[in-house]
């Protein structure tokens, strides 16, 4: 079998893995996927986004200010496919196959005058195929995340750096694609520029004959292009806004500062030069930064956001624990006297910055950037272990039994997540909201007014894409009523459509207060609610499970006209 077969075999594999099943599992778009989706089709119809900017190069969305670029793919896939869960995940789908593709290529590119004791074609194929079957990697892929498009963007850019170094015109492709990252994920614009820097001193060599010096010119010229306008935007409120719901000092952190002082009894001076923001932000910092390397986080447990990770199961199989570590003791061994394990490690120790200048650490996606440096690794260390068994037998016995291991691994975490994971957790999912909009808009013309719960977060934008609802009604309609609170934009209407908490759904009455501070009397309105949650003067007509069974929604209605 060539080696080219054999690899396109494995990417033809990888993408059957994230594109099977794709609409229905995940169970649901989140809100986060269908605000990418609506404001993909709001740019493809009008060429603004849901706010009525023209060609933003952040999206306000819901106060988190989007990065562009996977809006942008997004658009272009549902110009050919319509607006629907395919569309909106496809580009993910795309770049986790060409994640796999571009892992074996850099680790071809890297370890090429390597003088490994391990065959380079080995390793480059091991690579490929941990990559493609990794829960880290698969689990991303098949959701609509800028992070995992950031990930394609980023080893390809880094392959072409690596390129670059035998031709230099191949930097001009590596300055574009390491631009388009920084615009595509926020830990990109952390990540990104440091292995930058430390691949340029490491291989500064390779970059200073003056044959390279007018290609690397304008390389630097591209990066520049992409690098200027992201740094100057996170000067500014909405280049920070992201990072302001996330950092590690906020309003719990100076509390707890006060707290620690508070209950000691060390002199004035000694207790601000210990308990104050700096040492808690560089403690803190150190406490996340280690924690990305726990085997609990990495082979156990995985990440706390079940959006991100299976429960119970972590972003590497158990059975790489040995080979990962070992591979990276050997690694650490080797960087001192070959440039391409310095840039290796300077890979791995890099990414997760960005995810531990966060509260939330270790964090799946915020270090997602590392990748596939976890998967070359673990390759490294398996054929490396491999190859200390003295005979033959022996390795084809040992690689046997790993073989098997890895796939028991495997098919063991595709039943959990293809079964257990999407019937559990279709509520972290937000499942019910497509039905509840398919009901709505059946009864849409028997009802004055349609209300929905914000019970699970953000009714307003499942409405404008399972609907879906035209962008420029949607930008001009004279009943849409959104504003700004708590480091957040809420729609309180539009339309008939009205949107309030469920604190905010009387018990008795049909008097209803928005949170913006209008009010309403609801007369023939259909309620779309949590379970239990209405009016006594209200009927139930309908409920939507979640897929485990427990009730998502109720609908209730003061008119007993319903749905044929």
């Amino acid at each position: 079998m060539s080696k080219t077969f054999l690899i396109l075999t494995i990417i033809f594999l990888a993408f059957l893995l994230r594109i099977v099943d794709i609409s229905d599992l995940p169970p649901s778009l989140n809100w986060d996927e269908v605000s990418h989706g609506y404001n993909a089709y709001s740019i493809l119809k009008t060429g603004r986004d849901e706010w009525g900017t023209f060609m933003p190069t952040i999206f306000r969305a819901f106060g988190d200010y989007k990065l562009p670029v996977y809006i942008y793919l997004t658009a272009i896939s549902e110009f050919f496919f319509g607006l629907g869960p395919l569309a909106v995940r496809l580009p993910s789908v795309i770049a986790g196959a060409v994640t796999v593709l571009f892992t074996y290529l850099l680790t071809e590119e890297l370890f090429k005058n390597s003088q490994l004791k391990i065959s380079n074609s080995k390793l480059k194929i091991a690579s490929a195929v941990l990559i493609a079957v990794a829960p880290w990697s698969l689990f991303l892929s098949r959701i609509a995340l800028e992070a995992n498009l950031a990930v394609a963007f980023i080893t390809a850019g880094f392959y072409f750096f690596l390129r670059g170094l035998r031709d230099a015109k191949y930097q001009l492709l590596s300055a574009v694609l390491l631009g388009i990252s920084v615009w595509t994920y926020n830990s990109a614009r952390v990540f990104v520029p440091l292995l930058l820097v430390a691949g340029l001193l490491i291989y500064r060599s390779y970059l200073l004959p003056a044959r390279n010096r007018h290609a690397l010119a304008l390389a630097g010229g591209l990066i520049a292009i992409f690098f200027v306008p992201m740094f100057l935007q996170l000067l500014n409120a909405q280049g920070q806004a992201r990072y302001g719901n996330v950092r590690i000092i906020d309003q719990g952190a100076v509390a707890e500062i006060e707290e620690l002082r508070n209950k000691n009894d060390f002199p004035k001076i000694f207790e601000r030069a210990v308990f104050n923001r700096p040492v808690f932000f560089v403690g803190r910092f150190v406490q996340n930064y280690i924690s990305h390397f726990s085997p609990g986080f990495l082979f156990i447990n995985g990440g706390a956001d079940f959006q991100f990770s299976l429960p119970g199961h972590g972003l590497l199989y158990p059975v790489e624990v040995v080979p990962f570590y070992f591979g990276l003791v050997i690694f650490i061994l080797k960087s001192r006297k070959q440039k391409e394990f310095r840039f290796a490690l300077a890979w791995i120790a890099l990414a997760p910055i960005a995810s531990s200048i966060t509260r939330e650490a270790p964090h799946v996606l915020r270090n997602i950037v590392v990748l596939p440096m976890p998967m070359v690794l673990s390759a490294f260390g398996i054929l490396y272990l491999l190859r200390l068994l003295k005979s033959r037998p022996h390795k084809l016995l040992v690689g046997g039994v790993y073989g098997i291991l890895l796939t028991a691994f495997f098919i063991r975490y595709l039943v959990a997540y293809a079964g257990e994971y999407r019937v559990n957790f279709s509520r972290a999912w937000q499942f019910g909201y497509k039905e509840a909009v398919s009901f709505t808009k059946e009864n849409y013309h028997n009802y004055d007014k349609i209300i929905f719960s914000k019970k699970y977060g953000e009714p307003h934008e499942f409405v404008l894409f399972y609907w879906p609802w035209t962008p420029v009604s949607y930008q001009n309609d004279p009943n849409l009523v959104r504003f700004f609170q708590s480091d957040w934009y809420w729609v309180d209407s539009f339309d008939k459509f009205y949107f309030v908490n469920d604190w905010q759904i009387p018990q008795k009455g049909t008097e209803f207060v928005l949170e913006s501070g209008g009010q309403f009397d609801c007369v023939n309105c259909l309620l779309v609610t949590s379970p239990g949650n209405a009016p006594a003067e209200f009927s139930k007509i309908e409920t939507i499970n979640f897929l485990d069974g427990t009730t998502a929604f109720e609908v209730y209605t003061q008119n007993t006209l319903v749905r044929n």
